[in-house]
């Protein structure tokens, strides 16, 4: 072997051949050498390291089912402008005023908060993707339609009513009155004894739309328990 080096080093290579061959660098077909690149070894070592883990990483998730969880907690949130002309509609029941909700449905903000927060503990989407405003189906709809459906993806999950705690908040009109009637429905529509169901009211201070009674809002907070 130290001969056969000797001799291949030590016989002169013609010029002609040498311009013919491309440089060593790009001898991409030749499995001896492979063509180089310009990152430099160590970090192309890190790369191919942090592509494996990664694929691992995802193939094991992949493989590992979400663990059922006994308690689900969601929050729902809903706001409407207050305009003359519509029906003040809360809880699905019509409380007179001189101005109700603005919205493609019948603007039931309470409603459509405790379907989003049953919605959120389950992990689904929200009330405006389910049901948009932009599909005519649900133009001047009954907010109950939204309810009978979020109940029922509940149960079809494998889930049930636990505590559902409302509050709303408007300027105008009181409440109270309707108060009962309002969460007798609720717990009709949601299947639910009253002593699980609490609604509360309140004013905005007079501060912003709000408190100028041009909009009404409502927080709602529901947990959800596994069958």
């Amino acid at each position: 072997m130290a001969m056969a080096s000797s001799l291949i080093c030590s016989t002169p290579i013609p010029t002609k051949f040498i311009t013919k061959q491309n440089p060593l660098s790009n001898h991409s077909s030749n499995p001896i050498f492979p063509k180089l690149t310009k990152q430099p070894l160590r970090n192309l070592v890190v790369l191919s390291t942090a592509a494996i883990e990664a694929e691992t990483q995802k193939s094991s998730t992949a493989k590992t089912p979400s663990k059922p969880l006994p308690f689900r907690v969601g929050h729902g949130f809903d706001l409407h402008r207050l305009e003359p002309g519509y029906p003040l509609i809360i809880g699905g029941i019509n409380i007179p005023h001189d101005r109700g909700c603005e919205a493609h449905s019948d603007g039931d903000v309470l409603l459509h908060c405790v379907v989003d927060a049953i919605l959120g503990a389950l992990g689904l989407p929200d009330i405006g993707q389910i049901f948009p405003d932009t599909d005519p189906k649900w133009k001047g709809a009954p907010s109950s339609v939204f309810m009978e459906e979020a109940v029922r993806l509940m149960h079809e999950a494998g889930y049930e009513l636990g505590n559902l705690d409302a509050t709303l908040i408007l300027q105008r009109p009181k409440v109270s009155p309707h108060k009962e009637a309002i969460r007798a429905n609720l717990c009709k529509l949601l299947g639910a004894d009253p002593s699980v169901v609490n609604l509360k009211a309140k004013t905005h201070e007079k501060v912003d739309s709000l408190g100028e009674n041009r909009s009404i809002a409502a927080h709602t907070v529901v947990l959800l328990m596994k069958k």
